[in-house]
């Protein structure tokens, strides 16, 4: 088993584990041949989320070796805080380092009888001094038969899809209705609206926003094309979904990575979001977020 690459975009890689530990303590990552893939399925997570992405090798690596009995494919468990902090010391950014990094190499190592990701960082001193420092992080290699058992959800289709506004903003929005409620209402329709509400027996929240896009995910997307034979729904009826708002907030620290991102909603089932590393047209990967709706009993 072996594993060797020089990381091209350390930002990149940064703000895509700053927001996937914000969500889970530990991570899944999947090395193989074209693509990386970074999962959390564990359901101890705020509101049960869970995340499926595919990131292009190219968009991160260069020089990408890999090797294994797996079809060339190694999956491991990694604490997102410790691989946080070896890749702020591989960052040139002056707050982070008191050098600038010439280069970034991580390899697959075994550090004291145990399996880790061996960061080394090449870097030179403003008065010209050369700087190499090493990283460890621990890691667990996942056994086939547990990589196999790892299931993305089956979820129905959605009932309309929507381009949403820049998540910051949302998170500016959402921060504010947190105090108020724990549930969240999402609703979209197939004519460009999109609203945000929260209700209780003492207050009740609306944003609104108008002439959203809606993308057509039917050739290539990530769900499958509706029938011709389909009645198709009125575009201006409001399809919802409730989901945690503890949980809806943590997804959006993906403003750290987001240009585009696109909001499924399965009504009575689940949130889909793909956040798009890049432009939509031409990412370097996408992250999916998958956040199970609340059923409200009465």
């Amino acid at each position: 088993m072996r594993f060797r690459a020089s990381i091209e975009n350390v930002p990149s890689f940064y703000r895509i584990i700053q927001a996937i530990e914000k969500l889970q303590k530990k991570c899944i990552i999947k090395f193989g041949e074209e693509e990386m893939s970074i999962i959390c399925n564990n359901d101890a997570n705020e509101g049960g989320i869970q995340v499926w992405s595919q990131i292009k090798v190219q968009s991160l690596f260069s020089g990408y070796r890999i090797q294994s009995n797996a079809d060339n494919e190694i999956t491991m468990s990694v604490s997102g805080d410790a691989l946080l902090a070896a890749l702020r010391s591989a960052s040139s950014s002056p707050s982070a380092s008191s050098y600038d990094t010439t280069e970034v190499v991580v390899k697959l190592a075994k550090k004291n009888e145990h399996a880790a990701l061996s960061f080394e960082i090449a870097g030179m001193t403003g008065q010209g001094r050369q700087v190499k420092v090493a990283h460890d992080v621990r890691i667990d290699v996942m056994k086939p038969g547990d990589v196999a058992r790892l299931k993305e959800p089956l979820c129905p289709e959605p009932d309309t899809h929507v381009i949403l506004p820049p998540l910051q903003k949302l998170r500016t929005i959402v921060e504010r209705m947190r105090p108020m409620s724990d549930v969240l209402a999402i609703r979209a329709s197939n004519n460009g609206k999109l609203q945000l509400a929260i209700s209780t027996d003492s207050v009740t929240v609306e944003t609104q926003w108008t002439n959203c896009t809606n993308p057509d995910m039917s050739s290539g997307g990530a769900t499958q094309s509706q029938s011709d034979d389909d009645e198709k729904p009125d575009p201006d009826d409001l399809f919802e979904v409730h989901v945690s708002t503890r949980g809806f907030l943590k997804f959006l620290n993906s403003h750290l990575i987001s240009t585009t991102t696109i909001a499924c909603i399965c009504k009575d089932h689940c949130l889909i979001l793909y956040v798009y590393i890049g432009e939509a047209a031409d990412a370097g990967g996408v992250l999916t977020f998958y956040i199970p709706a609340i059923i409200d009993d009465d």
